[in-house]
C-alpha cells in the first residue's frame, strides 16, 4: 500500500499495546440499523394504528445503515440468519470520513 511521506508505514499493534487498550473491549456500546427515517406532525403520529404504513425516506434496495453510538460506521444489506435478521457490511466508512462527520 503506497504512503505519502508525511505518512509512517502502519505496523501491527505489539502485545503491550493490545495489553493497554485491553480494558476496551469490554465497553458496551449502542449499535444499531436504520432502514429509512421521515418527520411526522404529531397530530399524525396520534393517530397511527396497527396496519398504518409509514414511508420512509430510502428505496427499496438502498444500503442499509449501521450507526455505533449514533455515527454511522457502515452501510449494508438485509439477510435472513437462520430466523433472524442480519446485515451484510458491503462498505465501511473510512476514518477520514468519520471525521468529517463528527461536526
Amino acid at each position: 500500500m503506497p504512503t505519502d511521506e508525511n505518512t509512517p508505514p502502519k505496523t501491527p499493534p505489539t502485545q503491550n499495546e493490545i495489553r493497554e487498550l485491553g480494558f476496551l473491549l469490554d465497553i458496551p456500546l449502542e449499535v444499531s440499523v436504520e432502514i429509512g427515517s421521515t418527520r411526522m406532525p404529531i397530530k399524525d403520529l396520534l393517530q397511527l394504528q396497527e396496519g398504518s404504513i409509514i414511508e420512509l425516506d430510502k428505496l427499496a434496495g438502498e444500503p442499509l445503515d449501521l450507526y455505533v453510538n449514533s455515527r454511522l460506521i457502515a452501510r449494508g444489506e438485509a439477510v435472513m440468519v437462520k430466523d433472524r435478521y442480519g446485515l451484510r457490511l458491503t462498505d465501511v466508512v473510512s476514518p477520514a470520513e468519520r471525521l468529517e462527520n463528527l461536526g
